[in-house]
């Protein structure tokens, strides 16, 4: 049946590594196509709507813009650049026709970049490659783009896909030039190049209408919002269809809102029409996957299909002395709804009961989606547990494989030898190594994803927070063997209290403290990190004796090193199997699983 195609319209798609300049370069692309008023306040990577993100600056949730350049409207969607939100990326790749591949002029393409690139060329999109940053002192701009094309080529590029159109940019400042050395040029090339080697939308006329929903969200006039494409046919507001469910059953519904794109501002429209990106209202109950299609010949699309987790980890109610002080949600029913109501909207996350009502076992990507999960959890006034991530396993061929990852590390040519020693003891093994020649090596190897549990900050720690590291899932491997875990054992509190400056001062002889003085503390809580591989309860809230004789320089000031602060991340690497992270939204606390002294059978 002969396609027709739609010529108004673009749908494309920018992927990159973190922090190569994607939501930088949709700034200038909305500045440039004159979507703010000139004398208008606009943040930087306003596209990076959640406090999260700008925090992080990572990219979390996959949001799509729209600009109208030459009267063809450009729908972008700025998908996340690291591989623990593949799941986000995988859905908004069914949404476009074309990719744009962003890489930094030093750094090149790295694992994030592949992975984001494998998934595009699977799907047959159209690339364009830009590569930013072309300012940059150590920018090698020429090496670059010949690991561009190897990259390509390892990954299976057809011939089409490998001719792709090679622009050189500084998102930043909003200027893009057609070679290295070339005159700078507003984005207009850029613009030009999508035009040209982005497909338009093809579609069958004699097809019912087939909206594939990528996006869910949440208005407070009009109730649930299904965000999608419409491959097929035409959607009108007011007008009845079949909402196509995942088991199969088909659920009349009608369409009480539509909405389309306009810059980053959702504007309402009566009817929409193929390759166009809308939201639609109306829905009562809806998974990301499903198609809105014809009520009478209802026509559902292929559902959405992500990489299975890799990591898990039990989330359950918290039952420390101190629960229910500063959370609002606290109860296991509270923990229930929440998690069910992220697996609605986060294809790439799933949650299964366990043997206990109060516990919850979920599954993500990395230590990142889960960790940034509970966190967003946490800021929403949730008080919860979490227990040690662990790594899920499969059987094949009736023996247990482990998930195995691509790592590659940037650092210092002097911090080889003891990176390598630490991979190595964590079943690590290196495939390449390539130095640059300008004093920093870059290493690959294959290793267990369990290596990976609580190496990040062993690894800032060994290189003097000069080492980058970036990993990518790469498939199983029969299971690897024991691997070694935190060599150190815990400082625990023995009793309930406030901590003092006298008692921090005898105990952080022993290691590293936690907490300072003033902190509430409880049987059971861990205050720090002992130098010694043994667990050491210790008693944190000691008072200083008065005496009726006061001998000279009994006074002298007492003096602390200044606590460890953790991240939620840093926290949930840390812990063993009996240790757990009380998490709040005033704070996060490291515990033992079993609290009680006496019942742990260690003596102080």
């Amino acid at each position: 049946m002969p396609q027709k195609t739609r010529d108004d319209v673009r749908n494309l798609a920018i992927i990159a590594h973190v922090d190569h300049g994607k939501t930088t370069l949709v700034d200038a692309l909305l500045w440039q196509s004159g979507v703010f008023r000139d004398n208008e306040y606009v943040a930087d990577r306003v596209m990076d709507s959640i406090d999260l993100e700008r925090e992080k600056g990572i990219t979390i949730m996959a949001k799509n813009t729209a600009i109208v350049y030459r009267g063809t409207r450009i729908n972008i969607v700025d998908t996340p650049g690291h591989a623990d939100f593949g799941g986000e990326v995988e859905r908004t790749l069914k949404m476009v026709d074309g990719v744009m591949l962003l890489v930094d002029a030093s750094e090149g393409p790295l694992p994030q970049t592949r992975f984001v690139l494998r998934k595009a060329l699977e799907s047959g999109l159209a690339p364009i490659v830009v590569i930013n940053k072309i300012d940059r002192q150590d920018a090698r701009t020429k090496e670059v783009l010949n690991e561009v094309y190897d990259l390509f080529i390892d990954l299976d590029a057809t011939e089409e896909q490998l001719e792709f159109p090679v622009l050189y940019a500084n998102a930043r400042r909003g200027i893009v030039r057609r070679s290295p050395d070339g005159p700078d040029e507003p984005l207009t090339p850029l613009f030009e190049e999508i035009l040209k080697t982005v497909p338009a939308p093809q579609y069958d006329d004699l097809m019912p209408l087939q909206l594939l929903i990528t996006t869910l969200d949440y208005n407070d006039y009009v109730g649930r919002l299904a965000i999608g494409r419409v491959f097929n046919g035409r959607i009108i507001k007011g007008k009845d269809y079949g909402h196509c469910r995942l088991d199969g059953t088909v659920v009349k519904i009608r369409v009480t809102a539509l909405y389309g794109y306009d810059g980053l501002k959702r504007v309402e429209i009566d009817e929409a029409g193929p390759g166009d990106i809308v939201a639609v209202a109306g829905l009562l109950s809806v998974t990301i996957g499903e198609t809105i299609s014809d009520a009478e010949t209802p026509m559902p699309l292929p559902p959405i299909t992500v990489d299975e987790p890799t990591i898990s980890m039990i989330v359950s109610t918290n039952d420390s002395p101190i629960a229910g002080l500063e959370g609002q949600f606290v109860t296991s029913r509270k923990l229930r709804e929440r998690l069910w109501k992220e697996i609605l909207t986060n294809v790439s996350i799933r949650v299964e009961e366990t043997g206990s009502a109060d516990a919850f076992r979920v599954s993500g990507r990395g230590e990142l989606q889960l960790a940034i999960l509970i966190e967003m959890m946490r800021r929403e006034g949730y008080e919860m547990s979490v227990g040690k991530p662990t790594i899920v396993t499969k059987e094949i061929d009736g023996k247990i494989h482990e998930p195995q990852e691509h790592l590659i590390v940037d650092c210092p040519e002097s911090f080889v030898g003891v990176v390598t020693q630490k991979v190595g003891s964590r079943k690590g093994r290196m495939t390449r190594m390539v130095n640059h020649g300008t004093g920093r090596v870059r290493l690959d190897f294959r290793i267990p994803s369990r290596g990976l549990l609580g190496f990040r900050t062993e690894f800032l720690s060994e290189t003097r927070g000069t080492g980058i590291m970036n990993h990518l899932f790469d498939g199983y491997v029969p299971w690897q063997g024991e691997i070694p875990s935190r060599a150190t054992g815990a400082l625990v509190s023995d009793r309930p209290g406030r901590t003092t400056a006298n008692a921090i001062e005898h105990v952080q002889e022993r290691g590293t403290m936690f907490i300072g003085p003033g902190d509430q503390v409880y049987e059971g809580m861990i205050v720090g990190e002992n130098a010694r591989s043994n667990d050491l309860d210790v008693n944190i809230t000691k008072e200083k004796k008065l005496t009726n004789m006061r001998a000279s320089g009994s006074d002298d000031a007492v003096r602390l090193v200044p606590p460890r602060t953790m991240s939620l991340e840093q926290a949930l690497e840390f812990i063993k199997d009996d240790e757990l992270v009380e998490v709040t939204p005033k704070a996060f606390r490291l515990r033992k699983k079993v609290l009680a002294m006496a019942r742990r059978g260690r003596k102080s």
